[in-house]
């Protein structure tokens, strides 16, 4: 088993970057299916959604909408539960089907303030993308529309998830040794 060393931490393979691609396929297929006809607005959240967000729009491959914002919570391996925008989304949401594209959701926390966000923000209808959710660590109510993969409530890096900013360039994801 391959495992890769971040500052302190030990991190062993847990997802490999072909089931990853599969999940995102599917995900594609299914967000054209429900989705073609309401010219959605994507909103890729950084950093973490970087390398998901790519691949998902690449398998949609039609002439979307997409954005950016980017918003934090976490410190080290850690929610906060305390959203700081760091870069606000720049797109009219106004009578849009907005999409918003995640990395993970665990606690829900930044999910749930996100989506609120953007109804406030004239929003017709927000739905979530994301590539992977942990259902046990959720502490929020949160819906999600399209799930890559469900997970166990381990720390996680790799594929554009981070401990402490380092990790996010591997193609796979890799889970927290202890």
């Amino acid at each position: 088993m391959r495992t890769v060393k971040l500052k302190d931490k030990e991190f062993g393979l847990y997802i490999p970057a072909a089931r990853i691609r599969e999940a995102i396929q599917r995900m594609a297929d299914e967000i054209k299916r429900d989705l073609h006809q309401d010219n959605p607005l994507f909103v890729c959240i950084m950093n973490g959604s970087f390398m998901f967000a790519s691949e998902l729009m690449q398998a949609l491959d039609e002439g979307y909408q997409v954005d950016f914002a980017r918003y934090s919570s976490y410190c080290g391996t850690e929610s906060t539960f305390v959203l700081r925008e760091i870069m606000p989304v720049t797109a009219d949401l106004r009578d849009r089907v907005v999409v918003i594209v995640e990395d993970l959701i665990d606690t829900g926390y930044t999910m749930s303030c996100m989506k609120a966000k953007f109804l406030e923000m004239g929003a017709r209808e927000v739905r979530v993308a994301v590539m992977l959710s942990k259902p046990s660590a959720l502490k929020c109510d949160v819906t999600t529309d399209y799930v890559g993969m469900e997970i166990e409530n381990d720390f996680i890096v790799g594929h554009g998830l981070d401990y402490d900013d380092l990790g996010r360039m591997y193609p796979d994801i890799y889970k927290i040794k202890e």
